[in-house]
């Protein structure tokens, strides 16, 4: 797979012809969402092209109340396949033996690896998906202006990220033509810091 070739052919095309062009080819294709800001689009945008696509939420326990409560709505109105991970120790369990430490803590790694990647893992390694769709776009950290429409992932994966190249703006549109809600109460304490990476993309 020539990366190059296949994101200068993509820059043009719509997010759905995106999806079309991945879903020609996916055996077994997911996307992965934390209902962050803006993530209802890519579940929109997939969903309509593929229904039923298995949605691999991976919760970390620390999501706020209006998260959990956007969550719920997006989930219902698009009646997404959604396929719950959640780390091993419950949250009010770890905030006693761990709690939620500071990026300058050495513990930051360990509640990182439990509340995040474990599940991420986890989930990857039950569902071996060939097609990810993710809503990674470009100016949200160093590493996504790295990347383009289509990366491969650490394992190999096709990683496919139709609005990378969308605004905020633009972003505010869509979801005002799809008659969609956002939410922007959104918290990851793994990150804290909006343009720190996440880990998962690395």
């Amino acid at each position: 797979m020539n990366l190059g070739e296949i994101n200068k052919e993509l820059r043009d095309k719509s997010p759905a012809e995106i999806i079309a062009w991945a879903v020609s080819f996916a055996k077994n294709a997911v996307i992965t969402t934390n209902f962050r800001p803006y993530e209802v689009a890519i579940l929109n945008a997939v969903s309509e092209v593929k229904k039923n696509i298995k949605v691999i939420w991976c919760d970390t326990g620390y999501n706020t109340n209006e998260t959990y409560k956007h969550a719920e709505e997006i989930i219902e109105k698009l009646n997404l396949n959604i396929q719950l991970y959640v780390p091993k120790q419950t949250a009010a369990h770890r905030n006693v033996v761990l709690g939620v430490p500071s990026i300058e803590s050495p513990k930051h790694k360990v509640f990182t690896e439990q509340v995040k990647l474990e599940p991420f893992s986890r989930a990857m390694k039950e569902h071996q998906p060939d097609v990810w769709f993710t809503n990674l776009r470009k100016g949200q950290t160093a590493f996504r202006d790295s990347i383009d429409i289509v990366s491969l992932s650490k394992d190999g994966i096709i990683k496919v990220s139709p609005f990378y190249n969308w605004t905020d703006e633009e972003l505010d549109t869509y979801l005002d033509e799809k008659g969609l809600p956002n939410e922007f109460a959104y918290f990851d304490p793994t990150k804290v810091e909006s343009n720190r990476e996440c880990g998962l993309h690395i």
